[in-house]
């Protein structure tokens, strides 16, 4: 059942930052998570602010520079669909084309794809968790088959659900943020908080900050990118194992590159080892494979999800592949 709340729905994005002084404010975008929450009772709330009339925040546009601007409130299916998308930043069109179902990418926006909520059971079930309060995470003596293998930190073993949010990251994209002192811009690589920096916020969102827009920089020339994604199911399930590329070719030579893991961390999870291990070399057999190995060097399974190492190799070496028959 869900709680008793006040309802406002804003037309101006300064009206909504007024509206989130009030105690107990969340904001309501496409409410595709937001309302899951409410309807587990994963936090108290006193007022909703629906944004959907700020018609600012809607919308995909180049710059005069090429910077690609795409408005917070843009559908998922949008995203995926839009023909600068698909050609100029593919692996974000495959992303946002794998998340959930077509009736929640018809509803979801790609500001709240980045800001959702931990997926863990013990979050959303009735646990008083780390992230809730509490003083256990219960994912490390339970049932962990579904948590990190990075970033857990000994703290929380979460992963992150966001499928976009991987590929914003391996493309160097930026999140702008509107609140009472202003507007700023965050990189994506930087959006995201460790729980062993602050277990209780999944972003860097101060209260009363909104994001209004996620900028993407042109791409350099050579450069291709992509998303892989493995689920228990074809549809509505989330990540066990991911990839995002965003990889810049001088023929069949990869002159650099950024790679980020989905369902493996608490946030997108880049790997250094992996650039490193396929920066300034030719796609080959043994370079993928190496490459695959470095993705995972480092690894903390818990109990149930060692399965997770071999599966990212696998993705990753798949990938890489595909990736070098188009070179």
């Amino acid at each position: 059942m869900f709680p008793n709340f006040d309802y406002v729905r804003p037309k101006s994005l300064q009206a909504a930052i007024t509206h989130l002084s009030d105690e107990g404010a969340v904001v309501h975008a496409g409410g595709t998570d937001l309302l899951g929450c409410l309807r587990e009772h994963i936090f108290a709330v006193k007022k909703v602010i629906s944004i959907s009339a700020v018609r600012e925040l809607r919308g995909i546009a180049e710059g005069t520079d090429g910077t690609l601007r795409i408005g917070a409130l843009t559908t998922l299916r949008t995203v995926a669909e839009h023909a600068l998308v698909r050609k100029r930043f593919s692996g974000l069109a495959q992303a946002a084309s794998e998340v959930a179902s077509p009736q929640l990418r018809n509803q979801g926006t790609i500001g709240g794809n980045i800001c959702q909520k931990p997926r863990c059971w013990y979050y959303r079930g009735d646990f008083n968790c780390l992230r809730k309060g509490g003083g256990t995470c219960f994912a490390v003596d339970g049932e962990n088959q579904f948590h990190c293998i990075f970033g857990g930190g000994g703290t929380c073993f979460m992963v992150h659900p966001s499928d976009t949010a991987p590929c914003l990251v391996a493309l160097n994209a930026t999140a702008r943020v509107a609140g009472p002192s202003g507007v700023r811009d965050v990189p994506l690589e930087r959006f995201h908080v460790l729980p062993e920096v602050d277990v209780r916020r999944e972003t860097v969102l101060e209260p009363r900050e909104i994001v209004t827009e996620i900028r993407i920089p042109p791409p350099a020339a050579g450069t291709r990118s992509s998303y892989r994604k493995v689920r228990a199911r074809r549809s509505w399930d989330f990540a066990l194992a991911g990839v995002a590329l965003a990889l810049r070719f001088d023929g069949r030579r990869v002159v650099d590159g950024r790679v980020v893991l989905s369902g493996a961390a608490p946030v997108p999870w880049r790997s250094a080892e992996m650039e490193q291990a396929i920066r300034g070399k030719e796609l080959n057999t043994e370079v993928i494979a190496a490459a695959a190995r470095a993705a995972v060097a480092g690894a903390e399974p818990l109990e149930k999800n060692g399965y997770k190492i071999p599966l990212f190799q696998g993705v990753i070496e798949e990938e890489l592949t595909r990736m070098s028959v188009s070179a």
